[in-house]
């Protein structure tokens, strides 16, 4: 890998590190923020839906934008609202203003939903430059900003120190940050993506063409599972401790710093499982695993027993975006617009997550409400087979037109 390479890389590692320390920082003060804006769970989850449909926003316009302006561009942009979104939040929580939080929340998840899809095919087109998997190491940087932002966060809770200070200043570390990255991001990716139309006037084809790959749809499935039960934890595992096992604020943030540092091992170690044991068998581990460790958080009556297994949770759940994201866009054809497609979805589950589990929490409790999660990660294990490599397909394909041909002759 020359000197080139591995700064574009690494600008990855950097951009994707900004999102993921915003998210974290807001996620460990959820019970506090919901207490001084003085919120019930649904209203919480309503109050949450802004991330959701921010996110969205993001997501369907990031597809187009790429195909026009390329990635970084995008990147850029996305990363400056996720900021503002930020500052927002700050600003309506010292306020006591919900529909002003609820607007920062819009903000944030816009910015990072439109960043998402630059950033997954930027680091596409890394990967199919260097050979090796990249994307599961740049989701690990999301979810190191997560752990560096809930332990950071949890010390601010234990001190009871002003969330809406805490958001101020992580906003404002966010931006030397992001503007190094940036300057290592090249300009125009997004048209490299798309092999065969080099030029902003070439034709390109439709996103919506993408859906007509039957693998693709299942793809996406699989990705809708895996990030509900990523989005399911960011959204309420801190409330979940609370309000399903009786946790204090702070021993909540810190199973949700633990669940945290589980994704983060699970995605920077996991580029090396995935070149070993292939795309099928990391999907299947990782959906089983997320089940076991859910199953427990649900099921058990035993609080520690409960907030161990949020990190098996954790864990199981680290790997399934990046892979399914990989998986899309190792297509020669359209890869951007199948990234765009893929990711969608995934947003998806983050704009009905939210108000559906706080909707279910309100009613049944959020321990029950996490068994919709589970059952899609149980259905996520039996796709797996959706998400091998292009290349293997074929030379499968080949040997059983191969067989099929012999036996004829025969």
């Amino acid at each position: 890998m020359n000197a080139e390479l591995r700064l574009r890389r690494l600008a990855l590692f950097v951009v994707y590190f900004v999102p993921g320390l915003g998210l974290a920082s807001w996620v460990v003060r959820t019970p506090t923020i919901r207490d001084q804006l003085g919120l019930s769970t649904g209203q919480m989850g309503l109050v949450l839906s802004g991330l959701s449909i921010g996110s969205m926003a993001g997501i369907l316009s990031s597809g187009a934008l790429v195909r026009r302006f390329g990635t970084r561009p995008v990147i850029g942009a996305g990363t400056a609202i996720v900021i503002s979104g930020l500052l927002t939040m700050a600003i309506g929580t010292e306020w006591s203003a919900p529909s002003v939080v609820s607007g920062g929340l819009f903000l944030f998840g816009l910015g990072m939903g439109s960043a998402d899809v630059a950033v997954n095919v930027e680091g596409a087109e890394v990967e199919r430059s260097i050979g090796r998997s990249v994307l599961p190491t740049v989701h690990g940087c999301f979810s190191l900003g997560s752990l560096v932002g809930s332990l950071v966060g949890i010390a601010l809770t234990a001190t009871s120190f002003p969330v809406d200070s805490h958001l101020l200043i992580v906003g404002a570390v966010s931006i030397p940050i992001a503007w190094w990255g940036m300057r290592h991001v090249p300009v125009g990716t997004g048209q490299l993506c798309e092999r065969g139309t080099s030029t902003v006037n070439s034709r390109r084809p439709s996103p919506w063409v993408a859906w007509k790959d039957s693998r693709l749809i299942l793809i996406g499935v699989i990705t809708l599972a895996m990030a509900l039960a990523e989005g399911a934890a960011n959204d309420w595992l801190p409330l979940l401790m609370v309000d399903g096992h009786g946790f204090g604020a702070t021993a909540g943030s810190l199973i949700y710093a633990g669940f945290a540092a589980a994704m983060t091992i699970g995605r920077l170690g996991g580029g090396y499982f995935v070149d070993r044991f292939g795309r099928v068998v990391v999907i299947c581990a990782s959906a089983a695993l997320g089940a076991v460790g859910l199953s427990v958080v649900i099921f058990s009556d035993n609080a520690i027993l409960a907030g161990s297994f949020a990190m098996l949770w954790g864990l199981g759940a680290s790997l399934g975006f990046p892979v399914a994201i990989s998986s899309a866009g190792d297509s020669a054809h359209a890869s951007a617009a199948r990234v765009s497609a893929v990711s969608t979805v995934g947003y998806f589950a983050f704009l009905v997550g939210p108000p559906l589990l706080g909707f279910l929490g309100e009613h049944n409790g959020l321990r029950s409400a996490m068994i919709v999660v589970l059952a899609l990660l149980t259905i996520a294990a039996f796709l797996s087979p959706a998400v091998r490599p292009s290349q293997e397909r074929t030379r499968r394909e080949d040997l059983a037109h191969t067989v099929a041909h012999v036996g004829r002759k025969v």
